[in-house]
């Protein structure tokens, strides 16, 4: 953000006496920099902010990249990084991907009421609507329960305009509702309404 303040502090000055004012302003931070110049044209002011823009990117990270990389060295591990790019690339760069059920499980912890209460018998049917079990068997479960999304032009919305369960594969399928309300009034029909096993 700093460096973006500092840049455009150049960048649209149209005249000498207003570079030379904010010049004055970042005068330490320039003299550190080595981007120090006198300013005598408007060019002088493109030539600084290729050399600010030098410094931040290149120069400033110049030295820890190094350091990172003799630490590399050290192990040979730099060595095998250069001989096999693409297997350590998602070490080094991001990559967005596509979120699977795994990630989206680490995302979200569940928050029960005490148990006993009123409360946390409804929120222990959901675990019964979507598995037909009221609670988390010793071994986990096989399969892992996921949840679908079924959406308004799918074939089968009409039917389901409830959340739907199969318990034998541990799957709820929501559906998806044009507002919050809509999806809570189904949901709760759904919790509500459901008895026995199988597919509810």
């Amino acid at each position: 953000m700093l460096f973006n303040f500092k840049i455009c502090l150049f960048s649209f000055h149209t005249n000498i006496e207003e570079l030379e004012k904010s010049q004055a302003v970042l005068l330490d931070y320039l003299a550190n920099a080595g981007c120090l110049r006198q300013m005598q044209s408007l060019r002088d002011r493109d030539l600084l902010v290729q050399d600010i823009v030098m410094f931040q990117v290149i120069h400033r990270v110049q030295g820890p990249f190094h350091r990172f990389c003799e630490g590399l060295t050290t192990l040979g591990v730099l060595q095998k990084i250069r001989s096999h790019p693409d297997s350590f690339r998602p070490l080094f760069c991001y990559q967005p991907c596509v979120m699977t059920a795994d990630q989206m499980e680490n995302l979200f912890s569940i928050r029960l009421s005490p148990e006993g209460s009123n409360k946390r018998a409804a929120e222990e049917t959901i675990l019964a609507f979507a598995t037909g079990a009221s609670v988390v068997p010793a071994i986990g479960f096989s399969p892992t329960p996921s949840v679908q999304f079924m959406h308004n032009e799918d074939d089968d919305f009409f039917s389901s305009m409830f959340p739907m369960a199969n318990t034998c594969v541990n799957c709820i399928k929501l559906p998806l509702h044009t507002s919050y309300q809509l999806f809570r009034e189904k949901f709760d029909f759904a919790l509500g309404n459901t008895h026995g096993f199988g597919r509810a």
